[in-house]
């Protein structure tokens, strides 16, 4: 979680339907802009979605990575992946944000998009991929649950 601009703790949940227009726009969720603010980042995140932080949290992220050793070859894989995909992005007057190119090849954006709150942050997913990834986590999530129930949640 983190904090807005008045202290109260933010936590992004739902999920949306949106569109992305033919110049790469998309509106982003009147639920998630307080939260996000007028300017964020968005990075590629991990099952080719893109996740979005607000700069606060991003801030947050950020020094966090930056504790990794960087004598491990897979945190400098991390960190380049992570950092070099990042856009900051501003919110227009229609409450839309333009996904850079890069960002929208990435997460295999194409038309439809399902964006969702994922706690401290917001995921922008294909639908189509959206789909199939809840198609495959469905199938194991017994498996899954027992794994995460491993480390005491």
């Amino acid at each position: 979680m983190h904090r807005d601009r008045v202290g109260v703790n933010v936590v992004f949940i739902g999920e949306y339907q949106h569109t992305l227009d033919t110049k790469g726009r998309v509106i982003m969720p009147s639920k998630f802009r307080e939260g996000l603010g007028v300017r964020f980042i968005v990075t590629k995140g991990l099952d080719n979605c893109l996740f979005v932080y607000s700069l606060d949290e991003w801030q947050e992220l950020e020094s966090r990575l930056h504790t990794l050793p960087l004598t491990s070859k897979d945190a400098r894989a991390f960190i380049r992946f992570f950092f070099s995909g990042a856009a900051e992005c501003e919110l227009d007057k229609q409450g839309r944000i333009l996904i850079p190119a890069n960002l929208r090849e990435y997460g295999q954006l194409d038309k439809d998009l399902v964006i969702i709150g994922v706690a401290s942050r917001v995921e922008i997913w294909g639908r189509e991929r959206w789909e199939d990834y809840n198609d495959e986590a469905n199938l194991d999530l017994e498996s899954i649950l027992s794994k995460v129930s491993e480390s005491g949640i």
